[in-house]
């Protein structure tokens, strides 16, 4: 596989965390307390990534739908965490 194919894949396996982190990112960037705006939105998509690479051990597959709920629920915590602040 070439280092185009693998950039490729890895961004296809990352892509729900990011794109999950960003819809979630607006409910606490423009809060005036607590995390900063970008370190919310870097520990939302860490935190997505995270879940991502332990259902991938777990299973021993990408793609499971548990996996996906599992980050929705991490990252919705988060959230959830962060604006009780």
């Amino acid at each position: 596989m070439t280092v185009l194919g693998v950039l490729w894949h890895f961004g296809g396996f990352v892509a729900p965390a990011l794109l999950v982190s960003l819809l979630l990112w607006p409910a606490v960037a423009f809060r005036r307390k607590g995390i900063g705006r970008w370190a919310s939105l870097s520990w939302l998509g860490a935190a997505g990534v995270f879940v991502l690479l332990a259902g991938l051990v777990w299973f021993g597959r990408d793609g499971r739908m548990a996996t996906y709920a599992a980050m929705v629920v991490v990252q919705g915590s988060l959230v959830w965490w962060w604006r009780g602040r």
